[in-house]
């Protein structure tokens, strides 16, 4: 299977910027992309941005022209880039990645998210 740890939340000011990191480990043959979602109590895990291997990248509208999404495959790591931050970012912040993976002894595809991180954007 695969595990995925998420870095990088913590407390920022309005205008401000965080950088979160997650990285993929277990024995991992592909990845189709790797993509952060977000969830404030109360309602449902919506989708941020998702970045597959090659580089296509997708957005939700709120947050098009201040977050950016990337990929470093070496590393199995997929990055959030959040500029202008506002109170409404304020989510608890979830990684997931689409890949082929070994689970006992066999070759599966399947989808796997972290434990999530906090972003709070306060003044």
């Amino acid at each position: 299977q695969v595990r995925l740890v998420e870095s990088g939340g913590g407390l920022v000011q309005p205008g401000g910027s965080l950088r979160l990191a997650c990285t993929a480990s277990g024995v991992i043959f592909s990845i189709k992309f790797m993509g952060w979602h977000r969830q404030v109590p109360g309602k449902e895990r919506e989708l941020v941005a998702t970045v597959t291997s090659s580089g296509s990248t997708d957005y939700a509208d709120a947050v098009k022209g201040r977050f950016t999404v990337s990929m470093d495959n070496a590393k199995n790591t997929v990055y959030l880039q959040m500029n202008s931050l506002k109170p409404e970012d304020t989510a608890a912040y979830y990684c997931n990645v689409d890949a082929t993976s070994q689970a006992m002894g066999v070759r599966t595809s399947g989808d796997y998210w972290g434990h999530g991180t906090q972003v709070t954007v306060s003044s």
